[in-house]
């Protein structure tokens, strides 16, 4: 046995440790060369340390123990390959998960942090840089119907249009005077989602902000309009509504926080 490694030592050598040796050896996976026949105590030898290797390094890329064990009883360049084009495959739609997750996060700190450092009271042009936009179908708007409607029935096919409802959604209408009109009836909704085909152009938009819930706008309508023609400006393209403070991190539904905003350009004197 002196030519010969106990298992906590050929733990310290391998980095492996001693459990993990003990479950791959209980399912087959990498045995000891030998045991003693009177304690049962596990010895490797120094040869096992390369084929250890085999198992470590398939299992750190995330390879099951049942594809391991497989491998290893009939093992070859090939066989190898195609497993590890399946577990490349795997990751690929690991990483669009997690950039998918990452995106979100990102979105929803941006919409927090604009909201903990506006003037609420505040009526004002703004640069905006352009975002990528999901515009979802027109709504159908029937007798006695606000936003709720055509939202839940949109709700429940939104996996046909492949949207993705942990991303902010906001509502839009075709122009600030649709916005006056009916300030509770969105013409499209959109999300924010950085796979977006439509955009929000950059530029110069007028925005102002209100509490309430969803669709209470109060007087955010008339104070946006009344301001564009105080200070000569013409209002142009659709106008956003998006919540900086919603049911994802406000319990009080009275506070959640919408900021909408519309492109504008000083009109011409002549």
């Amino acid at each position: 046995m002196s030519s010969l490694y106990p298992i906590r030592e050929f733990s310290k050598l391998t980095g492996v440790n001693s459990a993990t040796l003990r479950y791959w050896d209980e399912i087959g996976i990498f045995s000891p060369i030998t045991r003693d026949p009177y304690n049962n105590y596990r010895y490797y030898s120094i040869e096992q340390v390369l084929a250890l290797n085999f198992v470590t390094t398939l299992s750190e890329l995330g390879i099951s123990l049942k594809t391991i064990s497989d491998l290893r009883k009939d093992r070859d360049p090939e066989a190898l390959l195609k497993v590890l084009e399946a577990r490349e495959r795997e990751l690929d739609m690991e990483l669009r998960e997690l950039r998918m997750r990452s995106s979100i996060i990102h979105l929803r700190q941006e919409l927090i942090r604009t909201g903990l450092k506006v003037d609420e009271t505040q009526i004002s042009v703004q640069f905006m840089d352009e975002k990528a936009l999901k515009i979802w179908p027109r709504n159908e708007y029937h007798e006695g119907d606000n936003f709720v409607d055509p939202l839940s029935a949109f709700i429940h096919y939104s996996g046909d249009y492949y949207v993705n409802l942990s991303f902010p959604v906001g509502g839009c209408w075709d122009s600030l005077d649709d916005f006056v009109e009916q300030p509770s009836r969105p013409q499209n909704f959109f999300s924010i989602d950085p796979v977006g085909i439509n955009k929000r152009e950059e530029g110069e938009y007028l925005v102002g902000y209100t509490r309430g819930y969803y669709a209470e706008m109060g007087d955010l309508p008339q104070r946006l309009a009344a301001y564009a023609k105080e200070n000569n400006l013409i209002p142009y393209g659709p106008l956003y509504t998006m919540y900086l403070y919603e049911e994802i991190c406000m319990q009080d539904k009275s506070q959640y926080l919408a900021q909408s905003f519309v492109a504008v350009k000083k009109a011409s004197r002549y």
